[in-house]
């Protein structure tokens, strides 16, 4: 099983990118993010001549995230299903042979001590609940998507500079190793543990991919049956060097199954 995470950016904008990149790697799965746009107009035909069911959950102009599954996708769930959050299209979980998948797009955070930096850290809590109420650490799961976190000093180009701000923040930390204390195993740290590897090149820094400034905020987490079986997890930096890229690129892993 080869499944990998997107942050597109907008879906339409990146359909180039994402058509050429679906049809060239073959995944099993896919999980995107961001995909800023209402269900109606979401690109499904482009996507389905590709051979992929789609689950999605989107809405206009923010947030929206979606996934791709050559095989049929069962049990589709959206959002916490309560009265926190009702309005935030940032996640959707389902059921692939046999394999929960949860597909995020945990919220930016915007500015430490900002109300969207509060809200960020009650969404992770929340998420850390949600776990606890519908899955099992002994079952297989995966978890993926745009997490918003670069967690080791190893995950963003300068740790010393960036730690205590968004993204790289001890509160952030210590509500992700939560969610991660529920049973799941970071998959590329698994594989590669040195620094220099990400996921993320801000546009705003100039040359930065070529400069590599970049942060591993883009993850895929596995619980114990499915990380004993993965034999693989990469980032492809390619794509975001690619005419009108996502800020972001695919992270791909591969499983024994």
């Amino acid at each position: 099983m080869k499944i990998a995470t997107f942050n597109a950016a907008s879906v339409r904008a990146r359909l180039p990118v994402l058509v050429e990149w679906l049809a060239t790697e073959e995944p099993d799965i896919l999980a995107i993010q961001e995909t800023k746009v209402e269900d109606d107009k979401f690109p499904r035909e482009e996507i389905e001549e590709l051979g992929y069911h789609i689950a999605i959950h989107g809405q206009k102009s923010w947030n929206g995230v979606a996934i791709l599954s050559r095989s049929p996708i069962n049990s589709i769930r959206t959002g916490f299903n309560d009265e926190l959050f009702t309005n935030d299209c940032r996640i959707i979980a389902c059921e692939i042979d046999g394999v929960s998948i949860i597909n995020t797009y945990v919220p930016n955070g915007n500015t430490v001590g900002s109300d969207k930096f509060i809200y960020k850290l009650g969404w992770l809590e929340r998420f850390r609940t949600y776990l606890d109420q519908n899955f099992r650490p002994s079952e297989p799961l995966i978890w993926l998507g745009d997490i918003n976190i670069a967690r080791q000093p190893e995950d963003v180009y300068d740790s010393k500079k960036m730690l205590g701000g968004v993204g790289h923040h001890p509160d952030e930390f210590v509500r992700l190793d939560k969610i991660v204390e529920f049973g799941l195993t970071d998959l590329f740290r698994k594989f590669e543990t040195g620094p220099g590897h990400y996921s993320y090149w801000d546009f705003v820094l100039p040359r930065s991919v070529e400069r590599n400034l970049g942060w591993r905020i883009d993850h895929i987490y596995a619980t114990e049956p499915l990380a004993i079986l993965c034999e693989r997890c990469v980032i492809d930096k390619g794509p975001r060097t690619w005419p009108r890229p996502s800020d972001h690129t695919f992270v791909i892993a591969e499983f024994d199954v």
